[in-house]
């Protein structure tokens, strides 16, 4: 009975020091004020044991039962919406929100992603699953690494190729997410991946990346800089790659030099997943796996992600035993590392103490409000860029409209990566022509089998065995309760040991076939699901049908049809071509192993056997085509294991559109009907046919949940299109620098010496706008101090419309530095005839630039300032100005 009572006593002592600990004592008895994170951080591990100090430091850190704190997994993402159980918010991908050159707006919903990060949290503490993916108070958000090329599949993560833009959208995402008090994080934003990073993911394991000090200062370092010392980003998570020969994730120069010491930087630094092990077993920069955690932990990183950990391995806190062992670590820097992470813990009201427990102040309810998807329609309505309009735009009432193309009523891509296969019911194209135009016909043509295929079959489309909509779901537990960590390896061999009880824990009817486990208490991390009912078409013809994700099998029919048990994370969808009859019950079952980590879908898309043909029957009858065509985050992605035309490994190898899809806009024009292109992609595509024969171009991204009926109320006039492109819209990659190679010469507007097919900045509007004259007012000590530059901005035009002001900088003429660089952008909303005074305040960092020592500096000599509807060039509203500086004003790092 000794040991029992001694942890009991133990128990009760650090309760009594964690109720007591806020309180300062106050000679005038007022209320105490609360201590800081840190102290209570402090007290906390000091109570701990090796064993337990050593299991916080992965991604995954179990529960301490006797001192009340739960488990806490640190890997949750949110990239443009939380991701959980529940159906959650789906805004556009971060490339589409940067285009909407609006970092209010990025706010915003960066703080309604925050607040389903937070419900979603709840529910994990309501149904004991706080150890798995998606449940933490932090997520792995933004990216703010530079799309520096057109090839790397991750760029559709990132804000664009503009430092500037790009800071003051990440800027804008932190505070958003972690909210207005320092001390109380509501979830902590983790800008990543730090530093130099954005492909080729087929060598990013193993990458080592020379950088000039001049492009490190000047393109790679000053969004992560904003993040962390303007929007406070409580964490940083360091990247896979070398940098100049050391390991992002034991780089002195990033995490010692830069990160802590010039940038004061105070919080955690997570690894990437699995940046750790790559430091011994991919650039064999340390001997052994103690090594490895051993120069990651003295570089400054606190939080190791572990890919080990999706399926609950044990051992995986053995190289720091070893390293403690072999005296590569101390126990000091441990417990700092763990200081810092229990202190983040605190502070998001995780553990109680500085404030109310998360789930006093939030419930799974909040996740997926109205309020939300509001938010979602206008993130993608000012997400959109009107490349092109030669006057067909806004199309009448009354058009007859046909929707043609691989992507018209597609939905899956509306997502784009990093999102939840849950979320509001997707609205395409097709959908929201009929909402957004209800006096329109609109007519679809379906378009032939491809590599784009495959939309989340629709609860309209299936029916439980007894009729009602959605799927009758059975959860089967693993027939013993699951170890806490398994040996290397032994998953599967467990699994096949145990079995699966014979009954269901639980029966209930899903909406479709997806990985749902998490709000079910009873249910195991370990456990079978079977969906049964009925795919009932709405039309009769050809479909793709099939099943997405891995571990999973399908039958149709009675017969077996898809298996995915030996299929690699992130591939294809496997799919296969069948006829089916509209209105007909066909008989289907689909059922998946969860071990420990899950991800199933099932996918379908009516296809045509004669796409051409019946594109130009659509075409007779119809005033114009609209063309809804481009990628998929399923062919530019992550790692992937694809190899198709155009795409390898996650990554392009051109810009042009796929060879069907080009051959279908070649078809339309020589139907000679008016023709809208609307392109889906996260990454620049060759637009140079488009923009020479297509009556008008919008550029539509990944536009998120509401997607189709932004364009559609863009298409109809109801909104006016404002977005500005973020990246520069090249021709080919034969214009471009070899992709692994990470200098700036040659590109991204700053720096790109030839004629884009679009430049960075562009975007047309259904409004006219006219700027008065600049007016300039330095500082004090002069403009190298900082600058004021003013001008009056009218709707000249005879609607509402945003227009999105830019300014850019034409520096000195001094070798290296970039041709031109936004240092400012406002969007303003302005009805006919409305006039407003926009203003922009420059101060020294604004209007520097880097020398090849990799020195930030104002230049001394001559400046041009433009303030304009993009960068400045034929028919660009816009105005200059000038001013100069006396003499070299250095600016920190």
């Amino acid at each position: 009975m000794d040991f029992p009572l001694r942890a009991v006593a133990r128990a009760l002592a650090l309760s009594l020091l964690v109720a007591t600990a806020p309180l300062a004592a106050r000679q005038d008895g007022r209320a105490a004020e609360p201590t800081s994170a840190e102290q209570l951080a402090q007290a906390l591990v000091a109570q701990l044991d090796t064993d337990e100090k050593l299991a916080q430091l992965l991604n995954t850190a179990p529960a301490i039962p006797r001192l009340g704190v739960p488990a806490y997994n640190w890997w949750t993402e949110s990239l443009h919406g939380a991701m959980g159980s529940l159906p959650t918010t789906n805004f556009p991908e971060p490339i589409g929100l940067a285009a909407s050159f609006d970092d209010g707006l990025v706010q915003r919903v960066a703080g309604v992603i925050s607040r389903e990060v937070r419900g979603l949290h709840a529910l994990a503490r309501q149904t004991g699953r706080t150890g798995r993916i998606g449940t933490g108070l932090d997520t792995w958000s933004p990216n703010i690494n530079i799309f520096r090329d057109p090839r790397w599949g991750r760029g559709q993560e990132t804000y664009g190729e503009d430092p500037f833009l790009t800071a003051r959208m990440g800027v804008a995402y932190v505070r958003g997410m972690q909210g207005g008090d320092p001390e109380r994080i509501d979830v902590v934003a983790t800008p990543k991946h730090y530093a130099v990073h954005s492909g080729p993911e087929s060598t990013r394991h193993e990458a080592n990346v020379f950088v000039s000090r001049r492009d490190l200062e000047d393109t790679y370092l000053p969004a992560f800089r904003a993040a962390v010392v303007e929007g406070g980003a409580a964490s940083i998570m360091c990247a896979y790659n070398r940098v100049d020969g050391q390991p992002a994730c034991a780089s002195d120069l990033l995490l010692k030099d830069y990160l802590r010491g010039a940038w004061g930087f105070k919080g955690y630094v997570v690894s990437d997943c699995d940046a750790v092990t790559d430091i011994r077993k991919h650039h064999h920069f340390a001997p052994d796996a103690a090594s490895a955690v051993a120069a990651a932990m003295r570089a400054g990183v606190d939080n190791e992600c572990n890919g080990a950990t999706l399926t609950d391995t044990d051992g995986l806190a053995g190289p720091y035993r070893e390293a403690l062992a072999r005296g590569l670590l101390t126990m000091a820097d441990i417990d700092r590392a763990l200081v810092r992470l229990f202190a983040a813990r605190y502070r998001t009201g995780d553990l109680a103490g500085l404030r109310p427990l998360s789930t006093d102040t939030i419930s799974p309810a909040d996740v997926g409000a109205p309020a939300h998807g509001e938010l979602a329609l206008e993130a993608a309505e000012k997400s959109l860029v009107l490349l092109k309009n030669d006057g067909l735009l806004p199309l009448r009432a009354d058009a007859r409209i046909a929707v043609i193309g691989p992507l018209g009523d597609a939905t899956r891509v509306l997502r784009g990566n990093y999102s939840s296969p849950q979320s509001a019911p997707p609205v395409s194209v097709l959908e929201g022509l009929r909402r957004a135009m209800p006096r329109a016909e609109v007519r679809h043509a379906a378009f032939g089998e491809t590599f784009t295929d495959g939309d989340p079959v629709p609860t309209s489309a299936l029916r439980t065995p007894d009729g009602a909509p959605g799927l009758l779901a059975r959860y089967y537990n693993a027939a013993a309760v699951p170890p806490a960590r398994f040996a290397p390896g032994e998953l599967d061999a467990w699994i096949a040991r145990t079995g699966f009880e014979a009954e269901p824990v639980v029966t209930r009817v899903e909406a479709d076939v997806n990985s749902r486990s998490l709000d079910l208490a009873q249910v195991r991390d370990v456990h079978r699901v079977e969906w049964t009912g009925y795919l009932v078409p709405p039309e009769t013809g050809s479909y793709r049908l099939g099943i997405g994700g891995f571990n999973g099998e399908m039958e149709f029919d009675g017969k077996p049809f898809v298996d995915l048990r030996g299929a690699s994370w992130n591939s294809l969808p496997t799919m296969r071509t069948v006829r089916l009859e509209g209105g007909r019950r066909y008989p289907i079952k689909v059922t998946t192993e969860a071990r420990i980590l899950t991800g199933i879908g099932m996918l379908w898309k009516r296809v045509s056997e004669t796409p051409l043909e019946d594109m130009r029957a659509v075409a007779t009858d119809s005033d114009v085509l609209v063309a809804v065509v481009g990628l998929t985050s399923d062919l530019e992605a992550e790692e992937a294991p694809i190899e198709v035309p155009g795409f390898k490994g996650g990554d392009k190898t051109s810009l042009d559109l796929l060879a069907d899809q080009q051959a279908l806009l070649d078809a339309v024009r020589a139907t000679g009907k008016p023709l809208v292109v609307v392109l889906m992609n996260g990454s620049q595509v060759n637009l140079a046919w488009a923009k020479q024969h297509a009556n008008a171009i919008i550029e539509a991204w990944y536009p998120g949940q509401s997607g189709g009926l932004a364009v559609a109320r863009v298409l109809s006039g109801e909104t006016s299109p404002a977005g500005r492109l973020p990246l520069t819209f090249y021709r080919s990659v034969d214009d471009l620098p070899p992709f692994g190679d990470y200098d700036m010469r040659g590109r991204t507007y700053r720096y790109f010496e030839g004629t884009p097919v679009y430049p960075f900045g562009h975007g047309l509007s259904y409004t006219r706008f006219d700027y008065a004259p600049l007016q300039l007012a330095p500082a004090r000590g002069g403009a190298g101090e900082g600058l004021r530059v003013r001008t009056r901005l009218r709707n000249v035009g005879e609607r509402a419309g945003d227009e999105v002001a830019q300014l850019y900088l034409d520096f000195p003429d001094v070798e290296g530095v970039p041709r031109i660089a936004l240092r400012g952008f406002r969007r303003v909303p302005l009805a006919p005839g409305e006039e407003r005074e926009v203003e922009f305040a420059l101060d020294p960092r604004d209007l520097s630039a880097v020398d090849a020592e990799g020195e930030r500096l104002v230049l001394p000599g001559r400046y041009r300032v433009w303030v304009g509807s993009g960068q400045p060039g034929d028919g660009i509203a816009g105005q200059w100005a000038e001013f100069s500086v006396a003499q070299a004003r250095p600016v920190e790092r």
